[in-house]
Parts: structure tokens; sequence; C-alpha cells
């Protein structure tokens, strides 16, 4: 008796299998062609993307939340962006920015001293320097390269220069002053 139940335990368990199986291929055989494979590098950045079925997808100028209150510089790390944003709370000027080597924890900084024209940490001449904070003795701010580039730096230089365009750099000059609240957002 304890043969035949044995031969009944690995007949059912074979029959199992086989239906899983072919179960499987049913599925795989409707499956959308693209599930399969490898996904492609999308033309859309990911700050577009939809959140979700029925949602717009997020305007990548937009003012991220919790970016603070009031007159503001707002630093979004991850979007390589900066908003100026004027006392109505809207932003008056977004533009991109090359991040440096050196940044800051995301947090509320205040503009602690400007410099006109100076040379960069990286030996490039700078315009519009506006210091906010200091991370390892580095001091970090924005400001633009004279000769207008916006180069990555060197990884293996402790740089704090959050580089703009010139045109980007003189709005900041004129909005970020001494005592300027800037917020920093991962």
């Amino acid at each position: 008796m304890a043969r035949s139940s044995s031969g009944l335990v690995a007949g059912l368990t074979a029959a199992a299998l086989a239906v899983v199986a072919f179960l499987a291929y049913q599925a795989s055989a409707s499956a959308p062609d693209q599930l399969g494979r490898p996904a492609s590098h999308s033309t859309v950045p990911s700050s577009q993307a939809s959140g979700g079925p029925g949602q717009k997808p997020k305007n990548p100028l937009a003012l991220p939340a919790r970016s603070g209150k009031g007159v503001r510089v707002v630093y979004g790390l991850g979007e390589r962006r900066v908003w100026l944003v004027g006392q109505n709370g809207k932003p008056e000027r977004t533009f991109e920015v090359m991040p440096s080597t050196v940044g800051p924890a995301p947090g509320a900084y205040t503009v602690t001293s400007r410099s006109g024209t100076v040379p960069g940490s990286d030996g490039v001449r700078i315009e519009h320097v506006v210091r906010f904070a200091s991370v390892d003795d580095v001091a970090i701010g924005f400001s633009a390269a004279v000769n207008g580039s916006m180069a990555s730096p060197d990884p293996e230089m402790k740089t704090g220069g959050v580089r703009m365009k010139r045109a980007d750099g003189d709005a900041m000059w004129k909005f970020a002053t001494i005592g300027s609240k800037v917020v920093v957002v991962p």
C-alpha cells in the first residue's frame, strides 16, 4: 500500500507541475512584447514622469515642496537647479547649476559673504560669488565662471563653487545679499 501511495503522490506532483508549466506558457504568450525586454533609456527626465494613472506629469521647473517660505534662494541638489523666490512666494527665476565636489547638507542657511571677482578653488576666474555654507573648511557658494564655462569639477579636488551661467550669476548677485535665506533641498 505504501508503494502505491508514493506512486500516486509522484503522479499528482508531475501533473501539477505540468499544469503550472502550461499556465506559465499561456501567460508569457499573452504578455505585451515590451514586458520581457530590458528598459530603454527614456528621453523624458524622471522629474517629468507621471506619478500614476490620472496624474499630470511634474513640471521640472516647479518649486520643490517643503522648500521654505518667504523670500529665499532654493537650491535643489537632485535637480541641479536654483530658484530665486520673491515676496509672493513664487519663483522669479530658475536655472540649472553645476554642483561642486563638496556640497551642503539639506537645510536652511544664510548668505554670509560675497565677492565680486576672485580666482575659484579650481583656478578658474569667477564672479558674483555668494557664499552661504562651509563644509570641512571648504566654502560653499554660488558663482559664475568669467569665461562662461559650467564644466564638471575635477572629482579629485575639494571645491565648493556651485557654478551657473553668467546671466544667472548676475541675477543671483542682485537677489542674494548678505543675510539672504538659502534653502537646500535634496
